[in-house]
């Protein structure tokens, strides 16, 4: 008998409320079917079976508050009885009905993640010894992702032979339908933005009384052709570096053979870096309305024939409020369904506050908080808040609710996955397999683009320092000192703690907030919205969080993860002179606060 135990599904929680039971006394399930819908203030998640059997006890009922570590169905599996422990999941599955997802901007701001391992896990085949081998190399890195490519030219710069398999096209998600693509037409979006609403005010008087307008089809056009050059690239270095590439899907025989188009390849070495894709709310109309083309991904979005009228957006994470913006700017009405009390949850509260007024002002984006999406119903959505129904009507519904694991054709060998069915991987990229390493999203830890790339780094190293290779360096992942953006207008970037997280801890503190409307650049360029938050400990003065919104948010955050790596305080960063006039003039002057108790210019 297996008794599940409701756990930690996001930012620490302590309890929920069971929106909705799934199962039946006495029905037969499988690993990975759904049980129930949890609500919670943090997160609204579906809860998958960890194993399959029939269901021996319900011991839950909707509406039932619940508390992390209750014993919710017990399955009978056939075997003795087991308990399910509470399993840590990635936070931010915004809308009630949703799987576990993972937001694949912002991480959790807690510390490491931790993954415990599947209750049963499957056991190692015994290897078997391949005759018709096709060649053999030192390490075989799977997927040619932004974690991938980076890993396969860092362990051939270190002496070892590779070979990097990419069953699709190189660059991965982040390349081609992700970051790089999402960020030229928020580009295109920004300048129009621009012109239409600044121009005046900064002395540019049109020639013509007519408005500017979008030519959708060039602005893809310039975005394809961003795309191109940088996945060229990625194969450029690659054949620069000495590593074989095979286009085709991969499959793991066992720990040491892949497969490929049919022919085998030995490796001593495996880097799986198989990545992730988007979500899907498992709801009433849903695969009809992705049938239709009415419901659309975050990679379909970025291919629309033609700036719709009205988008709906369910999920008001990151990538919906990335979207939500890009297309507000571009005259697109926006709606946002949000299943949280606020959008941007992961967020400080001032900046979430911030963030929330501007969409609303500016952008003039609907926004509904606390909100149970129902169903598709044409090109409408359900939803409901406080037991009311309310539908929403549009040209398109952007489904942003996250991106589940990629691990197919590694289901056999033995590997160690979590409850949410990603690969475990400590710090060094190892998993439970000798010789087997997994980086990037396919591990769920955090799901980033830069967080990939040094994993890479980092997985790359240890194999050669296994190898004895002289360049090789022992390091390894910090999921404590990862920045993370959000490329909205205005732009986010955080590191590190939240206001509310300290609070919540009981760790004393003290925060500074100096705001772009005292700074010189950001009155010259007419973009003073948003403020730069700094928070330390108040004792050594070391670095606890640091929170920034306005324009180049992006690029000032690393001054902090530098900081922080150097195990800086804010002593160093008041005293590092600041130049002037510039945006990060902001940080010099929260840091001068802090570290003085008197502000400068404000």
């Amino acid at each position: 008998m297996f008794k599940v135990k409701f756990a930690d599904i996001g930012e620490g929680l302590t309890e929920g409320k069971v929106a909705e039971v799934l199962v039946k006394l006495g029905q037969e399930i499988k690993e990975g079917d759904a049980l129930f819908f949890v609500e919670t203030d943090k997160v609204n998640s579906e809860i998958p079976a960890p194993v399959g059997g029939k269901i021996a006890k319900v011991l839950i009922s909707e509406g039932q508050e619940i508390k992390v570590g209750d014993v919710v169905i017990e399955i009978d599996d056939g075997s003795a009885t087991v308990e399910a422990a509470p399993a840590a999941e990635e936070e931010n599955a915004s809308v009630v009905g949703s799987t576990p997802v993972s937001n694949d901007l912002i991480p959790s701001r807690g510390p490491a993640p931790t993954q415990n391992v599947a209750a049963q896990p499957t056991p190692t085949p015994v290897a078997t010894k391949h005759t018709d081998i096709e060649e053999s190399f030192d390490v075989i890195v799977v997927g040619a992702g932004i974690g991938g490519y980076v890993s396969a030219i860092k362990t051939a710069q270190l002496g070892l032979k590779t070979l990097i398999i990419e069953k699709q096209y190189y660059g991965g998600v982040c390349l081609n339908v992700g970051c790089i693509p999402t960020k030229s037409l928020l580009r295109t979006a920004k300048v129009f933005e621009d012109i239409v609403h600044k121009a005046a005010n900064l002395g540019i008087d049109m020639k013509t009384k007519d408005e500017p307008s979008i030519n959708w089809n060039k602005a893809l056009e310039r975005k394809d052709g961003v795309v191109n050059k940088l996945t060229g690239g990625v194969k450029v270095l690659l054949t620069k570096n000495g590593v074989k590439q095979i286009i085709g899907e991969a499959s793991a025989l066992d720990k040491n053979t892949i497969s490929v188009n049919g022919k085998k390849y030995h490796c001593d070495n495996l880097i799986i870096a198989s990545g992730s894709v988007p979500n899907e709310l498992p709801l009433p109309g849903f695969v009809e309305g992705r049938e239709s083309g009415f419901l659309i991904d975050s990679t379909k979005i970025l291919s629309l024939p033609k700036i719709p009228k009205t988008l709906t957006v369910i999920g008001g994470g990151v990538i919906g409020i990335e979207f939500g913006c890009l297309f507000a700017a571009l005259g697109t009405k926006v709606t946002v369904i949000e299943g949280a009390p606020k959008i941007l949850p992961m967020l400080d509260q001032d900046v979430t506050a911030l963030m929330t007024k501007t969409l609303k002002e500016k952008y003039k984006i609907e926004i509904f908080t606390n909100a149970k999406v129902k169903e598709v119903k044409g090109k409408s959505v359900v939803f409901e808040i406080d037991g009311k129904e309310q539908t929403v009507k549009s040209d398109y519904c952007l489904e942003s609710i996250g991106r589940k694991t990629v691990t197919k054709g590694f289901d056999g060998i033995g590997l160690e996955l979590s409850e949410r069915k990603s690969i475990i991987a400590n710090d060094y990229g190892e998993t439970n397999l000798e010789g087997v390493y997994a980086i990037g999203d396919v591990t769920s830890k955090i799901m980033l683009a830069h967080v990939a790339s040094h994993a890479g780094i980092v997985t790359a190293n240890r194999i050669a320092l296994k190898a004895n290779k002289p360049d090789a360096h022992d390091i390894k992942m910090d999921y404590s000192k990862i920045p993370s953006c959000i490329y909205s207008h205005p732009e986010i970037a955080m590191i590190g703690k939240t206001e509310q997280q300290l609070k919540e801890e009981g760790v004393e503190y003290k925060a500074f907030k100096f705001p772009f409307a005292a700074i010189g650049k950001a009155l010259a360029d007419d973009d003073t919205t948003g403020f730069v938050k700094i928070i330390c400990e108040p004792k050594y003065k070391t670095l606890l969080g640091a929170h920034i919104i306005g324009n180049r948010a992006t690029d000032m955050i690393s001054e902090f993860t530098t900081l922080i790596e150097c195990e800086g305080t804010i002593t160093e960063l008041a005293r590092a002179i600041h130049p002037h006039p510039t945006m990060s003039e902001a940080i010099g002057e929260a840091a001068e606060a802090l570290e003085s108790g008197k502000s400068l210019n404000l």
